[in-house]
């Protein structure tokens, strides 16, 4: 396995080749026009007339690649070279060259016979006035044909009568829904948020618990921002859920975690300045884990915040964040590794990928997606809800415009 490095005698942190600092927005400066012109009704075309608006946006598009490309190059020739000699980097950073051989053992030894185990959920959300249905569901998939899959259902009102008071019970309902999100958009908030932590945390502990492969592999980050703030932060006893079940994947070792669309747009920057192939291992999750103990909602719980600061320092090192290339005409993708497994785990999330090069994205990933949206999907679970609402007498009478629109 060949690996790029360049020593360096005077290392600097990723911090300072990657500038952080956040900017204010200018809408001038990002679009190349003022907010006046644009909003101009006399800039705007009818819609008959789109010649002149495809050509600029082939114009847009082609210049944006371009320069696109020129950052690239620059980064390539710059960061990608220094990462292996930056204060504080991981002791495998660096950028790699995947070995062919390696990837077919990784083939024919791990994956296909059902070494390599991977797990994927999904939730919808039914939000009407009078309650909050949610159905939240987890798969776990391997080569080998063996399969599980999990549901749960939840059930949430503004308010279940508890009091003798009618007009007080009323009074908190009205202002319990004062709070609460437009109906028919994009459901509750609350409902949406918890949902969302509570997937995520399900994925990660049917991984831990139900599959019994050597090597694992999620979707997301094996610390994701869903179960370590939120309705998780509330309480030390629930963030500590989610530090031990964390935790246990560092002590397993043998895990990859591979995003879909990760907060980290400078990293997969960095990714697009990859040759297929190759794979870098950038930095170590401390960072990211201090920025959030800093930035998260932790300041009122002094306990919590310093159960994720010890968190930051013991588990962040463990951990390294890396990112990978298979084909000139796909993107990259980051991935999350032990760092004692960090190559072995780069090769299976790459093998994986191989397997669809158009999209160059885990095809176990996407296998336990598409058993998620056969087995849970939106369409059969919101016609049984519908069908409740219609054996209770009230077929129509709660449900959204966009649910009755004729379509």
């Amino acid at each position: 396995m060949s690996k790029h490095r360049r020593e360096n005698t005077s290392p600097v942190t990723m911090s300072e080749l990657l500038s952080e600092s956040p900017e204010s927005y200018d809408f001038e400066a990002a679009h190349g026009e003022p907010l006046s012109h644009t909003i101009d009704l006399a800039t705007w075309r009818q819609g008959e007339n789109l010649a002149e608006a495809y050509e600029r946006m082939e114009r847009e598009i082609a210049d944006a690649l371009k320069e696109e490309e020129k950052y690239h190059k620059t980064a390539r020739r710059t960061l990608l070279d220094k990462i292996g000699t930056a204060r504080g980097a991981p002791r495998c950073a660096g950028v790699y060259k995947a070995r062919g051989e390696y990837l077919e053992k990784i083939h024919n030894g791990l994956l296909f016979n059902g070494g390599v185990e991977c797990c994927d959920g999904t939730f919808v959300v039914h939000d009407t006035l009078p309650i909050t249905v949610t159905q939240i569901g987890v798969c776990l998939v391997r080569y080998n044909g063996e399969s599980g899959s999990w549901v749960q259902r939840l059930y949430r009102r503004d308010l279940r009568s508890k009091s003798n008071n009618p007009i007080d019970e009323l009074v908190t309902l009205l202002e319990r829904r004062e709070k609460r999100g437009a109906l028919g958009q994009e459901g509750d908030k609350l409902s949406q948020l918890a949902s969302r932590g509570i997937m995520t945390y399900a994925e990660r502990s049917i991984l831990r618990h139900k599959s019994s492969a050597a090597w694992r592999m999620g979707h997301g980050s094996p610390a994701p921002f869903e179960i370590l703030t939120g309705l998780w932060a509330s309480k030390v006893e629930q963030i500590e859920m989610s530090l031990k079940l964390i935790h246990w994947y560092t002590q397993h070792k043998r895990f990859v975690f591979i995003p879909s669309a990760p907060r980290k747009l400078h990293w997969i920057t960095l990714g697009y300045a990859l040759k297929p192939m190759e794979f870098a291992i950038v930095q170590t999750l401390e960072p990211e884990l201090e920025r959030l103990v800093d930035t998260g909602h932790y300041r009122n719980n002094s306990k919590v915040r310093q159960a994720m600061m010890d968190f930051a320092k013991e588990i962040g090192p463990k951990i390294v964040v890396g990112a990978y290339r298979i084909s000139a005409f796909a993107p990259p993708y980051l991935f999350y590794a032990h760092v004692d497994y960090a190559e072995k785990a780069a090769h299976i999330a790459m093998a994986d990928s191989m397997l669809q090069e158009h999209r160059s994205f885990p095809l176990l990933i996407d296998l336990a997606d598409r058993l998620c949206a056969a087995n849970f999907g939106a369409s059969d679970f919101l016609s049984s809800v519908q069908a409740a609402y219609a054996k209770a007498g009230k077929p129509f009478m709660y449900l959204g415009e966009r649910e009755t629109r004729n379509r």
